[in-house]
This record gives structure tokens, C-alpha cells and sequence, in this order.
């Protein structure tokens, strides 16, 4: 059985691999040459090594998790706003995040972050 390709659902299978720190399976959800930005054009990792190193990095933290608050979908666009704990340089605590992504052949193309708030716990 060939899994969903619909946008919204690619983007919620990424997200729950991220929560569950599935690196293969998150990994898997992006395109082999996928991008990720800083909004509007701060590169911040391409192609899926790139990736995958990131997302190991962020996988040591205790208390990673993202919380979604609101997803919009147009088209291949998804936007999640998001609450994400994190250990922080200066200690654990909370970012508000805006994620677009845009999903192509059901695989995850680019992705752009705006961070909001930092909040210490």
C-alpha cells in the first residue's frame, strides 16, 4: 500500500515521526534534495545528509517535542504554527514557530521556519 500523498497528511506523518524522533522515518518525508530555511532565505540545511545531521542534533534534547496549535493548507502549502519545547542554551523552555512546508510527489520539497517568543519553563 502506497502512503497518502496529500500535503497535510505528509506534513502531520512528518511531524509525528519528529515527536517520536523517528530520524528515518522523518527523513523519508522529505525530498532527497529537500531545503530547509530560516523565512525568507536563510539556508539552513539542504539535501537529506544535511538533514539528517540537523535533525540528530535536535534529537539529543530531553524535551523535544512539537505541539501543533493550527495547521492552514493551500495546495501544496501547509503552515503549522507550533509550540515546540527545547533545551536552550541557557535552559529548557518553549519557541513558537511558524512552519510552511511545500510537498511535492508526497515528499517534502522546502521548508521554512519563523521563530516567535522564546519562553524559559
Amino acid at each position: 500500500m502506497q502512503a497518502p500523498s496529500d500535503p497535510a497528511t505528509v506534513v502531520q506523518r512528518q511531524l509525528d515521526a519528529f515527536n517520536a524522533r523517528d530520524l528515518d522515518l522523518l527523513l523519508s518525508l522529505y525530498a532527497d534534495d529537500a531545503q530547509m530555511f530560516e523565512h525568507p532565505a536563510t539556508l539552513l540545511a539542504s539535501g537529506s545528509a544535511a538533514l539528517r545531521e540537523r535533525f540528530a542534533v535536535r534529537f539529543q534534547e530531553a524535551n523535544l517535542y512539537a505541539e501543533l496549535l493550527n495547521r492552514s493548507v493551500m495546495g501544496c502549502i501547509v503552515v503549522d504554527h507550533e509550540v515546540v519545547s527545547r533545551t536552550f542554551p541557557e535552559g529548557p523552555g518553549k519557541i513558537q514557530l511558524m512552519m510552511i512546508y511545500e510537498v511535492k510527489e508526497g515528499r517534502i520539497a522546502r521548508a521554512w521556519s519563523i521563530a516567535g517568543e522564546k519562553t524559559p519553563d
